[in-house]
């Protein structure tokens, strides 16, 4: 197969699906992305019937009362919350202004670091994490990189491992007065995600940049919105930086009013509380090598005697209408890695059932089975 899944780097790419497969998009079960399977909420559906008549207006270049109600519910000074066109037009803008010469990168991460890294012609150094540690980072193998680095770039919880940073680690690269940019994109997901996120502590701090998606939890990839947390004077330097009107009207007034929807919250959280466990054990029962996740996607591995590589199972499961990720493309992993995200139980079946039956036929054929 020449046309690949992940040709632009990422899960959710619907139209390469098509291609790939010869499937309307729309009849794909997407697991390669990791969207709240129970958004948007409703509320988004009543901002675009009452305010598509208000796209004739410019936004608000200032983004003033999304960052107001940002600031509301995290106890922050709004002056401290740069909003931005998504989490990777942040990365990007964080990289750009802050120029480090080595930046430190976990292995595996979300390619779009290295990419922001390379774009600044800056190097990067690897930290790795290993299964035998279920992929947590360490912090003798952080500490071995410290002299050489002047920014660590780390996923919070990470992507696609789905671990969160232990607290020792954390507090370790705190004080270590390097400057950090912790990824919190699915932090949303942890339970008392209060007691994980360091959004407030960088509020102050002069060397701690927080990174917030608003489009996984509301599942609103579409509109492109997300937000990053970081000293004042270091956010004026960055909105300098900044796109003009780069957050445009919708999304302005869709972030205010999700942000208000607690019992969305709520809905999520008890979703993923009963969903992640079952969907763990029936990956488990079938013999794949689940690691612990702490949001709403699940790293796993194919067994070695079953000979099945992820490229052989993506193909297999395209052609069930079922997308997942190829997570041996993230530099790290090995060709048995795969990424699923959690998704309603009606669909978790289906996704189990087609697993089963690729298990079954691979494991028969030697790993060949249909392509």
């Amino acid at each position: 197969m020449s046309l690949m899944l992940e040709r632009y780097g990422h899960g959710g790419d619907l139209w390469s699906a098509e291609e790939v497969w010869n499937r309307p998009k729309e009849l794909f079960l997407d697991y390669s992305s990791n969207m709240n399977p129970l958004g948007p909420p409703e509320v988004v559906k009543e901002i675009l019937a009452a305010s598509w008549r208000d796209i004739v207006k410019y936004p608000d270049p200032a983004v003033r009362e999304l960052r107001r109600k940002l600031a509301q519910k995290y106890e922050i000074d709004p002056e401290s919350i740069l909003v931005g066109n998504g989490a990777a037009e942040l990365i990007d803008l964080i990289i750009r202004v802050v120029q480090p010469s080595m930046t430190g990168l976990a292995r595996p991460s979300f390619s779009e670091y290295e990419e922001a890294v390379h774009k600044t012609g800056g190097r990067l150094t690897n930290i790795p994490l290993s299964p035998q540690h279920l992929f947590e980072l360490q912090w003798p193998d952080v500490e071995a990189v410290l002299p050489d680095v002047d920014l660590f770039f780390l996923g919070h919880p990470n992507n696609p491992t789905g671990k969160l940073i232990p607290r020792n680690v954390l507090n370790n690269l705190v004080q270590s007065q390097r400057k950090i940019v912790l990824d919190e994109a699915f932090m949303d997901f942890v339970p008392q995600e209060s007691e994980h996120s360091l959004l407030k502590l960088a509020s102050t701090s002069a060397n701690l940049i927080v990174i917030r998606s608003m489009t996984k939890f509301y599942s609103i990839p579409g509109i492109r919105l997300g937000f990053m947390v970081a000293h004042p004077e270091l956010i004026q330097r960055l909105r300098q930086q900044q796109v003009q009107w780069s957050v445009n009207y919708l999304a302005q007034q869709m972030g205010v009013a999700v942000l208000d929807d607690d019992g969305f919250e709520q809905s999520t959280r008890e979703w993923l509380r009963v969903e992640k466990p079952w969907l763990v054990e029936q990956l488990r029962h079938m013999g794949l090598e689940v690691v612990p996740s702490d949001v709403n996607f699940l790293l796993f591995s194919f067994p070695v005697a079953s000979g099945i590589t992820v490229k052989q199972a993506q193909q297999y499961m395209g052609h069930q209408g079922i997308l997942i990720r190829d997570a041996s493309l993230f530099q790290g992993l090995n060709e048995r890695y795969c990424r699923v995200a959690i998704r309603l139980r009606e669909d978790n079946e289906r996704l189990v059932q087609a697993l089963s039956q690729m298990m079954n036929d691979l494991t028969k054929s030697g790993g060949r089975g249909h392509a």
